[in-house]
């Protein structure tokens, strides 16, 4: 089955919620309590389930154990795979902490970089290796998974790298926009997009507030 995109990342947010919960000893959750942290309807993630095939909601509603394993066959590789972070200044650190150990079908097991100061040694928690042997690299480690967080003028050249090594998957975090063969499926995530945004949305409160004031005065 191949989900929409969209449905993808709920699934995704709707499995976060679930471990939050299971963590908080809290067993079974209603739709209406998935919609409401996710700023979403209770009939989105009715659908969203009933698109997977899981619709047993009981009166305490969802059984949260169950339900994470439901999505977890769904999305996550059976045997799992491998993920390389590729620049590691603050933001390919701070990455490579988060998402170390996060997810059991998602292991960041190597990084890279051009500074000598970094080679050979293991920050946060994994190995960096020069990217000079990327190839080699990612053959020994089977990684299908990259993390791009270099400069933007490095970006394009980085992706024809991983493209040559058969990378399948690449999380683009830079602002250069990169162009991969249909057979690469890329994920671009620009910050500056992002903020800019959450500033539109901000503004539009702004001005309703604003408004609302000039009315009732």
């Amino acid at each position: 089955m191949k989900l929409p995109e969209k449905t993808v990342e709920r699934l995704s947010e709707y499995r976060r919620t679930l471990l939050d919960c299971l963590a908080n000893g809290k067993t079974h959750i209603y739709s209406h309590e998935i919609a409401k942290l996710h700023n979403n309807t209770a009939v989105q993630v009715r659908r969203d389930l009933m698109l997977i095939g899981y619709s047993s909601i009981k009166k305490r509603g969802y059984d949260a154990q169950e339900l994470i394993g439901v999505i977890g066959k769904l999305i996550d590789h059976p045997n799992g795979l491998n993920v390389a972070v590729i620049g590691m200044g603050n933001l390919g650190r701070a990455i490579t902490t988060f998402f170390t150990g996060k997810r059991a079908k998602l292991n960041v097991v190597a990084t890279f970089d051009v500074d000598e100061n970094k080679i050979d040694k293991v920050i946060s928690g994994v190995k960096c290796f020069h990217i000079r042997d990327f190839q080699t690299i990612i053959a020994q480690h089977d990684i299908r998974i990259a993390i791009i967080t270099t400069p933007p003028d490095t970006a394009n050249v980085i992706s024809e790298l991983l493209v040559a090594a058969e990378i399948k998957g690449i999380l683009n975090f830079t602002t250069a926009q990169l162009n991969v063969p249909e057979n690469v499926f890329l994920e671009e995530y620009n910050m500056i997009t992002s903020m800019e945004k959450v500033a539109y949305f901000v503004k539009d409160i702004d001005t309703k507030q604003l408004i609302t004031k000039m009315i009732s005065q």
